[in-house]
């Protein structure tokens, strides 16, 4: 009954209003209206830019928290320029899709680093709860340490991933 109830409210109607509004008349970029060929590159490009700006911030910080939040924001860019290159594969074809595959793969290196942050985390939380409950927390510790290997090699593992992916045959490529 309540479900019927609000389906049929005026604030559910004036809901649906909007959106048929905003589907007939969306308020679009400028640069909508220009050729994929010509908007398209032009956006990857800005997100391309985005992500070195993150990934070069974070490679010139020493090993830490501060560091590993940068490679998150680095991670998060990466995620947004691979979508963007795989949304742009019906219009700019292969070049489009080497673009993301290559922010995939940075993608994926900072996504393992951060799974090892989120890991440490938890771990961490885990051996103190031991340790409280007076039980041995040297296990939890062994795989924190694992888990911080296991970061320290992502991190040895991003220059090499953001050269291949931030070569200037793959950006021009795009045809910008």
């Amino acid at each position: 009954a309540g479900t019927l109830a609000a389906l049929d409210s005026r604030r559910y109607l004036a809901l649906l209003d909007a959106v048929d509004a905003l589907l007939a008349a969306p308020p679009l970029r400028p640069a909508a209206s220009a050729p994929p060929a010509k908007a398209l590159p032009k956006a990857l490009l800005k997100d391309y830019a985005r992500l070195a700006t993150r990934v070069e911030h974070a490679l010139a910080l020493a090993p830490g928290q501060e560091r590993d939040r940068a490679l998150h924001a680095a991670r998060k860019a990466a995620k947004r320029a691979r979508y963007a290159g795989e949304a742009a594969v019906p219009a700019l074809g292969r070049p489009a899709q080497r673009f993301a595959k290559r922010m995939k793969a940075v993608q994926s290196v900072l996504g393992d680093h951060q799974d090892s942050v989120v890991a440490r985390e938890a771990l961490r939380a885990l051996a103190v709860q031991a340790h409280l409950a007076g039980e041995s927390a040297f296990t939890w510790g062994l795989l924190f340490g694992q888990e911080e290997a296991a970061a320290t090699d992502s991190e040895r593992a991003l220059p090499g991933a953001w050269a291949e992916a931030s070569r200037r045959r793959t950006r021009a490529s795009l045809g910008r």
